[in-house]
């Protein structure tokens, strides 16, 4: 969303930041990972003005970060899920989250942890090939710093079947 042309550069970070380096679109793309789908939900849960919320989830849909889904024939009403593509991105979520948690608070609002066992959970670096936890593993709970509607667990979204 920065609309730069990063000439000379060959850096995948620079173009990941061209799709998601906007701060109200990883926010988006985070309350979507905590389950809320629906374009009032989203607008409610982050203040966002309805224009500026509209603009960036029509480029998440644009980009293949997420996609809507029909829920309401009439009116007709849509709500957004992740792609395969958006759900990857729960890994770097995890990882601003955990140097968030480190750095800049006191007390974690949300902690993520492996649901079948409660263990938390970290983002970290290991050998490529290795299994990882799929985000129908994990659940974000409450921590220590929650307040609020923030206080209710939710599940991060299902990471739709591999075809």
């Amino acid at each position: 969303m920065l609309n730069r042309d990063y000439e000379g550069q060959n850096c995948s970070i620079a173009r990941a930041l061209e799709v998601v380096g906007e701060r109200w679109t990883l926010l988006i793309i985070r309350d979507v990972f905590l389950g809320l789908h629906r374009f009032d939900e989203l607008q409610e849960s982050l203040g966002i003005a309805r224009n500026v919320l509209t603009d960036r989830l029509n480029r998440l849909v644009d980009e293949g970060v997420l996609e809507r889904v029909l829920y309401s024939e009439r009116p007709e009403r849509y709500e957004y899920r992740l792609t395969k593509q958006g759900l990857d991105l729960q890994i770097a979520l995890t990882a601003l989250r955990q140097w968030g948690d480190d750095y800049l608070s006191d007390k974690p609002p949300r902690l993520l942890r492996r649901t079948i066992d409660k263990t938390p959970v970290v983002a970290a670096l290991v050998p490529k090939g290795t299994r990882s936890l799929r985000a129908d593993e994990l659940e974000a709970v409450p921590g220590p710093g929650a307040a609020g509607s923030a206080r209710r667990a939710r599940r991060p979204a299902k990471r739709p079947a591999r075809r």
